[in-house]
């Protein structure tokens, strides 16, 4: 292992240190509709198959894409068009591309409101770019019709192929329609159901859901809220459908001090990245580290003709050399590191490469001197 320290590594580590500012761990006042949400006040994922039209030669090849034809042979059965069979399985329809639309459908949707929707290639158009959606429905996961979409696509790739070379910026088979959609059903929201609501924290923590309840008993009295877990407020509201929505609007605006979260360290093993939160603190520990170096080199090796087993012709053949080298290690001794800054300062003594970093944290873990819970995503 180089004892040189990792460029990219103090980068990392230092570009970290200035965002955390090198801060005591201390709290920040939020309002509580930033760490909680009314539970079934939700959206709704809505979903469709469609076809997009008006393509320049760019659509499904439908002979590798049947359903494209199958399709548009369905929409215009609607029309009142009928195909022969025959004729429905051999179209070539160069300007046409099966999509699927999908959309989100907020809480309290009223019908003829409008919704944004995304359209994703299906089949293997080469692009979408300046085609237009026919009319799609859009259903939920019980299978009702709740939108209806249809529109032209916005397609923010471009893209040119002439003579065998291709230049394509951005992608070419997504688009999206502004205001695409347009809600045809309702669905139920259970807010004015019974003379409490409950309140769900984004992140599980029995400190956070008790400031929220004595925050909340603070404003409006003692016994209006309680916290029934780690995750979930009580809170009595008003019966009276106007009363409880301003009700609701004033507690949320209400500020909470938000705990510490958990130390926690997250590493992504794809990319090298490692994240740090305040929280970590590190024990004493010593830490040797080397590198394990496999070389392989392959050499020609010509052999003679031998009119007896290659004919007279000369046999080309590669000889492979395998060399394994252990490269010298390094013995770090860490002292301990209660702050941030020092864990950071302890990391980057280590001067080793990301991936290096990786086993190293995570046998730090092991043996007990990182404070800190492990996460590898």
């Amino acid at each position: 292992m180089s004892t040189a320290i990792c460029p990219r590594l103090t980068t990392c580590l230092g570009a970290l240190l200035l965002a955390c500012g090198l801060l005591p761990l201390t709290a920040n006042a939020l309002r509580i509709k930033e760490v909680a949400a009314i539970e079934g006040v939700r959206s709704n994922q809505l979903s469709g198959f469609g076809l997009v039209v008006g393509l320049d030669g760019t659509g499904d090849q439908t002979t590798q894409m049947p359903y494209t034809s199958q399709g548009l042979s369905n929409y215009l059965q609607q029309l009142g068009i009928t195909l022969p069979a025959a004729t429905a399985a051999s179209l070539q329809l160069k300007n046409v591309a099966a999509v699927l639309v999908t959309a989100q459908l907020p809480a309290f949707a009223r019908p003829g409101q409008t919704l944004d929707v995304s359209v994703s290639s299906l089949g293997n158009s080469k692009s979408l770019k300046g085609g237009m959606l026919i009319g799609t429905a859009l259903r939920g996961v019980d299978g009702e019709i709740y939108a209806l979409a249809q529109g032209n696509l916005i397609v923010a790739g471009a893209g040119a192929a002439a003579g065998g070379s291709k230049v394509q910026i951005n992608h070419l088979s997504a688009g999206r329609i502004p205001g695409g959609a347009q809600v045809e059903r309702v669905v139920a929201t259970p807010l004015q159901v019974g003379d409490t609501i409950n309140l769900g924290l984004e992140a599980s923590d029995f400190q956070t859901a008790r400031r929220v309840a004595q925050a909340i008993n603070r404003r409006f009295g003692d016994g209006i809220a309680r916290a029934l877990d780690g995750r979930t407020v009580q809170v009595r509201a008003p019966t009276d459908a106007n009363a409880r929505v301003t009700f609701i609007a004033e507690m949320e605006e209400l500020q909470v001090e938000a705990s510490v979260p958990a130390a926690k360290v997250v590493i992504n093993s794809r990319t090298g990245s490692i994240v740090l939160n305040q929280a970590v603190t590190l024990g004493p520990c010593a830490i040797a580290h080397g590198n394990l170096s496999v070389s392989i080199s392959t050499t020609p090796v010509i052999s003679q003709p031998n009119a007896l087993s290659t004919g007279g012709q000369t046999v080309v053949a590669e000889k492979s050399n395998i060399q394994i080298r252990q490269e010298p290690g390094m013995l770090i001794q860490l002292p301990a590191a209660p702050l941030l800054a020092d864990v950071v300062r302890a990391l980057n003594a280590l001067g080793a490469t990301p991936q290096d970093l990786l086993a190293i944290l995570q046998a730090i873990k092991a043996a007990g001197a990182l404070n800190a819970e492990l996460e590898v995503i």
